[in-house]
This record gives C-alpha cells, sequence and structure tokens, in this order.
C-alpha cells in the first residue's frame, strides 16, 4: 500500500478523485484545540483498498474538495469516534456527513463494551497492536517526523477491514439498522449543538429570574462573539461560572463587577468595561420582552421513582448481557428514570421516551414496560447460564 504525505494542491485534486472512484474511504483527522475558538486542523488521513496517505492542511489550504465529498451521499466515509470529524464538516461547509459509519459504535452493538479505543477496536476485531506512542504530539508543528506519520497513518490503515468484518456480522444478526439508526442519531444531536444559542449550554439557568436569564443570555452571546473574533476558547474569554454570578448580581459599573472573586484578574479585568455595557442593554429590556423563564431538565427523583428506576437497571442489565450489546449506547439512568416518570407516573409532556422508539424499543423497551406492569418476573439464573437472571413471562412468552 502505498503511503505519503501530500502537501500540493494538485496532488490533492488527484486524491479527492481517487477517494470518488473508490466510493469508501477510511478518514481520520488530528488537530489541537487547547488554545483557539474551534480546534485547528493539523492532518488529515486517507485510506482506500490502493492508498495511505496523509494531507498537510497548513499546505493545501482550501480543503473543501474533501468535506464535499465527505456531504454527499455516493462516498461511505468510515471513521471511529467521528464527532470531531462530524463537526469539522458541519463548521466549515455547513453540511452534515450522509453516508458516515462510526467503528466505534459500531462496536458498541457487538459487544458490552462502548466505547473503546482505536487500538482496542483494532486488537479486538482483527486481533493486531498499534502503536499509541504519539498521542501528545503538536500536529501544528512543522516538519512532521516519519514516527509522527506512520503513527497518524495506522488510524486509517486497519480501519477499512475492521468495516468490512463488522458489516458481515451486523447484517448476519440483523442489526445494521440499529448502526445506522444511531450513526444518524449522532450526526442529529452534534447538528442541533452546533446551532444551539450559547446560553443553552450552561448549566443552573432554570435557576434565574426572567431577568437574570435575560443578563445571561446577552453575556453569552457577547463571549461567543468575542471568542469567535479573537480565536480564544469560549472559556478563556469569561468562564462559565463568572457568566452565571454576573447574571444573577447585575453590576452597574466596573467597580461592582470586581467585588466578584477571580474576575481581577488581568485577562477577565480588561474586558469588563464591555461586560458592564452589555449587562446594561440586559437591563434596559423591557419587562414584556423579557426570555421566559427555563424549565428544569433535571428533575428531583421521588424515593418510588429512584426505586423502580434500580430495578429497570437490573433487567435492563441483563437484557444487553443477554444480547451482548453495551447497555451504555442502549440507555442510561437519566432514561429510565423518564421511562418511569412516563408510564408509572404519567408524564406525558415532553413525549415518549427515547427507550421506546427505533431499536432501543425492540431491544428493550416492551420488556422494561412488562417489568414495570408485572407481566414479566425474574429470578437468579442457574450458574451455567448466560446471563446472571432469568426472565419469566406469566404466559410464558420469552422476552425477545
Amino acid at each position: 500500500m502505498q503511503s505519503s504525505l501530500i502537501s500540493h494542491h494538485e496532488d490533492f485534486i488527484e486524491l479527492c478523485d481517487h477517494i470518488r472512484k473508490a466510493g469508501v474511504v477510511a478518514f481520520d483527522t488530528e488537530f489541537v484545540s487547547e488554545s483557539t475558538y474551534r480546534p485547528e486542523l493539523g492532518l488529515l488521513q486517507f485510506a482506500t483498498d490502493e492508498r495511505s496517505v496523509a494531507v498537510d492542511p497548513l499546505a493545501i489550504g482550501d480543503l473543501s474538495l474533501w468535506w464535499d465529498i465527505m456531504s454527499d451521499d455516493q462516498t461511505t466515509v468510515v471513521v471511529h469516534g467521528g464527532q470531531a470529524e462530524i463537526r469539522f464538516c458541519l463548521q466549515l461547509i455547513g453540511k452534515p456527513p450522509q453516508k458516515l459509519y462510526d467503528i466505534q459504535l459500531a462496536e458498541g452493538f457487538r459487544g458490552r463494551s462502548y466505547p473503546l479505543s482505536y487500538a482496542a477496536v483494532v486488537q479486538r476485531v482483527l486481533n493486531q497492536h498499534v502503536d499509541s506512542s504519539q498521542t501528545r504530539t503538536d500536529w501544528l508543528r512543522r516538519p512532521l517526523s516519519n514516527d509522527q506519520l506512520k503513527y497518524a497513518l495506522e488510524d486509517v490503515d486497519h480501519v477499512l477491514n475492521i468495516w468490512r468484518r463488522q458489516t458481515d456480522w451486523l447484517v448476519k444478526h440483523g442489526r445494521m439498522e440499529w448502526v445506522s439508526s444511531e450513526i444518524q442519531r449522532m450526526i442529529d444531536d452534534i447538528v442541533a449543538d452546533d446551532s444551539m444559542a450559547p446560553w443553552h449550554r450552561l448549566s443552573g439557568t432554570h435557576k434565574l429570574s426572567r431577568r437574570e436569564l435575560a443578563v445571561l443570555q446577552k453575556l453569552a452571546t457577547w463571549r461567543e462573539e468575542e471568542a469567535a473574533f479573537r480565536n480564544r476558547p469560549v472559556r478563556r474569554i469569561l468562564r462559565d461560572d463568572l457568566v452565571i454570578d454576573l447574571a444573577k448580581r447585575k453590576p452597574q459599573t466596573v467597580q461592582q463587577a470586581l467585588a466578584t472573586r477571580d474576575l481581577n484578574r488581568p485577562e477577565y479585568k480588561r474586558r469588563l468595561d464591555d461586560v458592564v455595557n452589555v449587562i446594561t442593554d440586559a437591563m434596559a429590556i423591557p419587562d414584556k420582552e423579557l426570555p421566559g423563564k427555563v424549565r428544569s431538565r433535571r428533575q428531583e427523583s421521588s424515593s418510588d421513582e429512584q426505586v423502580i428506576s434500580k430495578l429497570l437497571s437490573l433487567s435492563l442489565s441483563n437484557r444487553c448481557a443477554e444480547l451482548d450489546i453495551s447497555q451504555t449506547l442502549v440507555a442510561n439512568n437519566k432514561d429510565l428514570a423518564e421511562l418511569v416518570r412516563h408510564h408509572r407516573f404519567g408524564e406525558q409532556d415532553e413525549g415518549a421516551p427515547r427507550i421506546l422508539e427505533g431499536w432501543r424499543q425492540e431491544v428493550c423497551g416492551q420488556l422494561l414496560l412488562d417489568v414495570m406492569d408485572g407481566k414479566v418476573g425474574f429470578r437468579v439464573a442457574p450458574a451455567s447460564a448466560s446471563t446472571p437472571l432469568e426472565f419469566r413471562y406469566e404466559d410464558n412468552q420469552s422476552a425477545d
């Protein structure tokens, strides 16, 4: 397999033509995210059955030809833990991937461990070892060494073999649609998060009054715009906890703002004039134009709800062991609490819980409803059984 580093635009165009003809490509990126508003690409790695190459984005510049391929409906793009790659595509050309496959997510449908590192997936599926010695590399520094390039390319060299073995298994076991559905859900969640208003990412907003929320919204928007303009991480402009505190205290002068601990730090103090101006603007909003109070996204669990949720967690854990699928992928404690509130206590405000939709309903949704309705019981299974518990339906039906 030919390996190389592409740093000329003509070679990059030829690579993109090759990928289009191949129809499927393994893809990975190396980036640095510690000191900029958005992560900065340091390297792109591609592998087809014929070639394994790295692309230097610092030399190429315009990579839109590749992002157009990633977002079309003709080329299958295979990644491992591809959230960052999805965000790059979305942020750089405004379109999400159309034919993405994630080997990390897919492996969670073939075993109970999720998420697995790339090295762990390679070991489990191919029984091969990959190097992990370059994880602290500064991918923006040039030149890159041969060892660094070898490490980077190994991140894609095994991906297509894993993809083929996984898809054969998933089709044989009737789980391919489950994986496709969950990959699309991951993409949709990232798209929704990327378009979310900055203040929505802050916690504790349900505790604020309408006026305080107006201040917070203005501050969060200003912070986001300032971070983008200065190309600095958002929290380097103003930490989340300080945004919340300023919204509650609503200082009208720089001196009043300095009463908040940590705002006297140089990196914050130099921006306090702007902060006070933003707060002043928010304070001038008429009462009738203030935003409505935020409903709490987390509800306190009653003791009954907690007991039932624990019972369901045992049932879910056993079901996932029976199917050899990751419980982490299927549902978390929040999902179970939502199911209890929806079914047991009749809370219908937010529609059907996630666990009663799509492949999750098929895996365990009905079982958990039956447990709550007393239609199924369980006991400790014999020591020779493959799962710790044994379900028994009153009418002798199985849980499948």
